[in-house]
Parts: structure tokens; C-alpha cells; sequence
């Protein structure tokens, strides 16, 4: 085989680059909240800035990865009241490349 290590490495990396990591992603959702909402209380006038702020600031730290992924962020912040909240999604992909974070 005439690869080279190097080459060998830069396949590697590559395929690192285009991975879903989950942790990482993850740890930016969480950065995010806490950022915008941190300790404070369900308030109702303050709660479509701060969706907006959560989803502004994942896109703007997703885009800084610079990963070849196309992102949909979702926010949802409701008052813990004892009402129920329903939701559902479906998503078709490749395993091996795409993710979610919840």
C-alpha cells in the first residue's frame, strides 16, 4: 500500500470533522441557555426573547464549527405549571454522518 501516514492521518481527521458529536453539541445548547435564562423564573413577557436569544446564539456557535451540516434549532420554554406538553418529529438520515440533541 503506497499511503503514507499522513495521508492516512488527514483521512482520519476528516471523517472526525464531518462526525455529529454529540457532547459538543450538546454543550452548546447548554452554554446557551444558561447564558440567556440562567437562574431566573418563568416570566411571560420576557419568554420570545429569550427563545430568540437560545436560538440565535446555538446557530451563531453551530456555524463556528464549521462542519458541512445543515441545522435546525428548536426552542421551547413553558412555565412548570403541571400542564402537559405534547411533541413529536420525524427525521430520515444516514446514521453514520447525521445526529440530534435534545
Amino acid at each position: 500500500n503506497n499511503l503514507s501516514s499522513l495521508e492516512m492521518d488527514s483521512d482520519f481527521a476528516a471523517g472526525e470533522d464531518t462526525a455529529f458529536v454529540n457532547d459538543e453539541i450538546s454543550g452548546i445548547i447548554k452554554e446557551a441557555i444558561e447564558a440567556t435564562i440562567g437562574g431566573n423564573t418563568y416570566q411571560h413577557n420576557k419568554v420570545n426573547q429569550w427563545t430568540s436569544n437560545v436560538v440565535e446564539q446555538c446557530l451563531n456557535q453551530l456555524t463556528k464549527l464549521s462542519k458541512p451540516f445543515k441545522y435546525i434549532v428548536n426552542c421551547v420554554i413553558m412555565q412548570k405549571n403541571g400542564a402537559g406538553l405534547h411533541m413529536a418529529n420525524s427525521c430520515y438520515w444516514d446514521n453514520a454522518t447525521d445526529g440530534s440533541c435534545t
